[in-house]
């Protein structure tokens, strides 16, 4: 360009944008900054102080996307570590309807997928389908095991065979799961369809073994995901339990055995007895070994009756009398239930005796088969009498009239005390849930009278549970030391440290060393030379005592059996307990069928937890095995069984603070001189 035609350029654009338009346009240049300016700090206030406000409004008109991660549940362990509750991983198919509306090839290979793989019928699919087009998350299975989801995996990975099955993707989840089906039931308890502890460690631990769901979630709009985040799952921790699974199988097995041997025996199509319930304690700690029960059921399947009623049955229940079914099945009679426990209570009377100073343990008393208290003649087991007998003689032939006796001696304040010192009439603190055991189960001083005080004495005319009479006892041959009875011993985090020990706890005292000892020795006699002969093993030192209670109503012919033993003599490592409650036999009164059961139990559990044994290795008494004792029949004087049936009628349990118990009844029928 030539410097004449520049210059006449300028001057054109001289003439158009005079200086005072430039000054304009220089000033609404300068205002455009100055909004700009204004407007970003606008937007900046409004998104300092009401940016979540409008970030909500915003993403309230975009599609929300969330997904719960679920925590794992912690696991039930026994003592060495065996699992005996778990949750194991399985999957919930997930169906993204609109993914597979996206277009219209994927819908037909996508169904057979689901039906192929997973069992998901066709009409289920496409009733979501027409129920939910635009969703994203349908639920279509749940529970699916991990060989089904890897078929899965193989198949979504394989996109050259398979390039249109779309939209369906798996959702972690957890079920839980019981190893050893039916084994401990009653302590292990089981979970509802929330995941929430129903009965057992799983509802007294709940809290513990449950964990806190996580969750995955982000905003999509039209075009893609906007923002995705991840909070994980917290799991349960570990419950680990007091209960040895080798030993609760052993036991387990024992009771079955017995009750298949006598299901249906006089009443027809019912098991071999009403209940039948073991416990073997450690008396030193209080730790609960093994708590086992019969009838129990399948925690796979709590609400199954199979077990226990015939499909006939069954079906004949209405709804109210299946759930009535179900809540008595799922009862734990080791810590719920409460009976009149019979001569088993014999120890503690003269313990109580012992302690209070009323005995010296010199005294002896003469039994002619009865004693008359206030108006009433009280039976012995046997009427013809023991004759004279010593304190370790009486506890030995289990003779009511000696109890009796010492009952007098002690008096009713000192033996309402002793029976609050042992914990009859209170709750133990066992860790598991619905114990039994408050004080409406005892006298008091107030209620008690001579006669209530002379039955009680052998075990009548008041009520306990399983668990009061185990730790009881415990403290009666450990020296006096009463520890509280517990089933969960440790709790660990999921990696497996240890986050709480439960330490053993001891209670109180409830008898000094030296009455331990003396009441050592009587119940030593019960297995050499008493009523518990038939439950001697060879080869321990064992001590025990055994009752027979008839059941209220008097007079029906039912009885609860009942047989409590340690060994060995010196440092007692173990304490058994065994229970049969309205044996399904011709006469339940016959004490041999607790014996042999006991003695089967107590042969196969001793040499597992290593018991210490004699030195000389003494076998049981000539004559006394368990078997050939039930097949006798009724000659039953002739092994020395008790027979608490001869103090018939007497209906005084006293299990209601307004119910007092009539006298006159249970002296219906008694010989009186």
């Amino acid at each position: 360009m030539t410097k004449r035609n520049k210059k006449n350029r300028f001057n054109f654009l001289t003439k158009r944008f005079s200086k005072k338009m430039q000054q304009k346009l220089v000033m609404l240049f300068m205002a455009i900054i100055l909004a700009f300016i204004v407007l970003i700090g606008r937007i900046t206030y409004i998104n300092a102080s009401k940016g979540s406000r409008y970030t909500k409004i915003v993403l309230d008109q975009q599609e929300y996307d969330s997904r719960v991660i679920p925590y794992k549940r912690g696991d039930i362990v026994d003592r060495n570590g065996t699992k005996m509750a778990a949750s194991e991983r399985v999957y919930n198919v997930i169906l993204d309807v609109a993914a597979l509306k996206s277009d219209k090839d994927y819908e037909e290979p996508t169904i057979k997928v689901l039906g192929d793989v997973f069992g998901i019928k066709e009409e289920d699919v496409k009733k979501v389908i027409e129920e939910a087009p635009d969703s994203r998350y349908q639920i279509l299975a749940k529970g699916v095991a991990y060989d089904k989801a890897q078929k899965f995996k193989e198949i979504e990975d394989d996109t050259e065979n398979h390039p249109n099955v779309k939209g369906i993707w798996l959702e972690d989840d957890y079920k839980r799961h019981y190893p050893y089906d039916t084994l401990a039931s009653d302590v292990i308890g089981f979970v509802s369809s929330e995941d929430q502890g129903a009965i057992g460690i799983e509802s007294a631990y709940n809290d513990i073994l449950s964990g806190t769901d996580g969750r995955e979630y982000g905003y999509f709009d039209d075009a893609s995901l906007a923002k995705r985040t991840v909070k994980p799952a917290k799991n349960g921790n570990t419950v680990v339990s007091t209960i040895d699974v080798t030993l609760q199988s052993i036991v387990e097995q024992c009771i079955r055995e017995f009750n298949e041997e006598h299901a249906g025996e006089v009443r027809a199509g019912e098991p071999g007895s009403k209940n039948t319930a073991v416990i073997i304690m450690n008396p030193n700690t209080g730790e609960i070994l093994t708590e086992a029960s019969y009838p129990n059921f399948n925690l796979n399947s709590p609400r199954d009756l199979s077990g226990v009623y015939s499909k006939e049955q069954t079906a004949a229940m209405s709804d109210d009398e299946k759930l009535d079914a179900m809540n008595t099945l799922w009862r734990n009679f080791a810590v719920s239930d409460a009976y009149e426990p019979g001569s088993t209570v014999k120890p503690f009377t003269v313990a109580a005796g012992l302690e209070s100073g009323a005995l010296t343990g010199d005294e002896s008393y003469v039994c002619n088969g009865f004693l008359h208290v206030g108006d009433w003649d009280i039976s012995c087991h046997l009427k013809t009498g023991h004759g004279t007998q010593t304190i370790e003689q009486a506890v030995a032939n289990s003779c009511n009239v000696a109890l009796m006796q010492m009952a007098k001696s002690i008096g009713i304040e000192n033996f309402v005390k002793y029976q609050h010192i042992f914990g009859f009439g209170e709750y133990t603190g066992i860790d598991l849930p619905g114990e039994a055991g408050t004080s409406s189960l005892v006298y008091t001083n107030e209620n008690m009278g001579i006669t209530d005080l002379a039955i009680n004495s052998f075990g009548q005319g008041f009520n306990v549970t399983m668990t009061q009479m185990a730790a009881a006892f415990s403290s009666l041959v450990n020296g006096g030391l009463y520890y509280e009875p517990h089933v969960v011993k440790q709790i660990q985090d999921q990696s497996g440290s240890v986050v709480e020990t439960k330490n053993p706890v001891l209670l109180r005292k409830t008898v000094s060393a030296e009455t331990s000892t003396m009441v050592k020795q009587y119940m030593k006699a019960v297995m050499t030379s008493g009523t518990g002969k038939g439950a001697q093993v060879p080869g321990y030192d064992i001590g025990a005592k055994t009752g027979t209670a008839e059941k209220l109503p008097r007079n029906q012919g039912k009885y609860l059996l009942s047989f409590i033993g340690y060994a060995p003599q010196e440092n007692p490592e173990v304490v058994v307990y065994v229970v049969i409650d309205e044996p399904n036999v011709e006469r339940q009164d016959n004490s041999a069928y607790v014996l042999g059961l006991s003695q089967k139990i107590m042969s196969q559990v001793f040499p597992y937890l290593n018991i210490t044994t004699t030195e000389s290795g003494d076998t049981a008494p000539e004559n006394t095995d368990p078997a050939d004792t039930a097949s006798q029949g009724t000659d039953y004087e002739a092994f020395d069984s008790e027979y608490e049936d001869t103090y018939t009628n007497q209906a005084g349990s006293y299990v209601d603070e307004n119910y007092t118990p009539d006298l006159d009844d249970w002296a219906a029928g008694q010989p009186s001189e």
